[in-house]
């Protein structure tokens, strides 16, 4: 066996991140009473509110790791993380700016060219841009290297023909990062020949059909490109090195506190309602819950840690995705228990409404962002068992 091991180090917390943190939950509170939004499970990727996200870029807590050139403040990975863990913890509707501020906008400040990120960034970290995921087709899901969607060299740019599914909140979005196949592939290189582009989501012939789930809440897309034509200027980075920047943003993508608090809002709310007589049965599984939560938040600060210190850490991420969102999965089935589900019933506590619209959106939380048995294989390669 190799001897790579795991490593989640704990992170120095300085007196500024302690301050943002007070800062970010005062403005949450101020806004809840105000009833700008009702908490939400599964924020992030259901509640999508374009004013939130303004408000959210005057307060400057958008992009906050972003060079101040283009909309930026220069803090650590680790003030971004108590913004998101508040944000997640509140149910707040962040759906709209998430994707752009989490990877599309690392993606361009790292391989976008000058005149996009000047025109771009300050856009998203002002809370009014934001950009799709194109990765996964039809036919595509975790086994990218199969993408289908083609992008062929035309007179001034390229032309981009194909289908993106699951693209959340493109219906809102003003640009997609389109994964296409620009160059062949083969045997000794699956993922060679891809290239990301950024496609405004209002050029000619691009089309967004809305995908409703169970709850009935499209969040989901699926988006055509018919005959797309993009200048040279869309291309991220140099062309061919798709799969190598898609690796980088799933280590951002996978290892945030999202992959584990999609569900937390419930669970408060069940504490506050049974915390007075907790004992027995209840109070081990709840207790269970509050250890696992614990120790999944220590992971995933450490793998902030380790953005913050410029690495990249794809095996650790993976393994909080993996671990997290089956804890998301598991904190309904917990609660479940003690408090029965009746779905979409018109009647019902707020923790009832939190738990029914929880368990028609639970299938989803294993899926997205790479199923479980891409990410334990991933974690399987890092420690050399295959």
């Amino acid at each position: 066996m190799s001897n790579i091991r795991f490593n989640f180090p704990a992170p120095v917390i300085d007196a500024s991140v302690d301050r943002l943190r007070q800062e970010v939950r005062a403005f949450l509170r101020e806004e809840v009473k105000r009833g700008s939004f009702e908490p939400v499970t599964d924020c992030w990727c259901a509640g999508i509110d374009t004013e939130f996200s303004r408000k959210l870029g005057q307060q400057g807590w958008i992009g906050v790791t972003w060079p101040k050139i283009y909309g930026g403040r220069e803090w650590s990975a680790l003030h971004r993380y108590v913004i998101t863990e508040e944000l997640l913890v509140a149910g707040a509707p962040v759906h709209a700016h998430w994707i752009a501020d989490r990877q599309s906008g690392p993606l361009i400040l790292a391989t976008g060219s000058e005149t996009m990120k000047r025109k771009v960034l300050p856009r998203i970290a002002a809370g009014e841009c934001f950009i799709a995921l194109g990765l996964s087709e039809p036919e595509s899901g975790s086994d990218l290297a199969s993408v289908r969607t083609r992008a062929q060299r035309v007179n001034g740019g390229w032309e981009i023909n194909g289908t993106k599914l699951w693209s959340s909140g493109a219906q809102v979005c003003q640009y997609m990062t389109v994964l296409a196949r620009t160059g062949e592939r083969d045997a000794a290189n699956r993922h060679g020949g891809l290239t990301q582009f950024l496609v405004p989501l209002d050029a000619p012939g691009v089309s967004v059909r809305g995908i409703q789930d169970m709850s009935g809440v499209e969040h989901f897309n699926e988006s055509h490109f018919d005959r797309v034509f993009v200048t040279d200027e869309a291309v991220l980075g140099q062309e061919g090195e798709g799969w190598k920047q898609i690796t980088s943003e799933l280590a951002l993508e996978r290892s945030g506190p999202e992959r584990f608090l999609s569900t937390f809002v419930a669970l408060e709310t069940a504490f506050q309602q049974c915390a007075q007589d907790l004992q027995g049965r209840q109070a081990t599984v709840m207790g269970m819950m509050v250890a696992r939560l614990r120790a999944l938040r220590a992971m995933s600060f450490g793998v902030a840690a380790l953005l913050s210190e410029g690495k990249s850490p794809d095996v650790e991420a993976a393994l909080v995705k993996d671990l997290g969102t089956r804890f998301e999965q598991d904190i309904i089935e917990g609660l479940r228990e003690f408090w029965p589900i009746r779905l979409k019933q018109p009647f019902g506590d707020e923790l009832h409404h939190l738990l029914s619209d929880s368990l028609l959106r639970q299938p989803s939380f294993t899926l997205r962002g790479g199923t479980n048995e891409i990410l334990k294989g991933i974690v399987a390669r890092g420690l050399g068992l295959r």
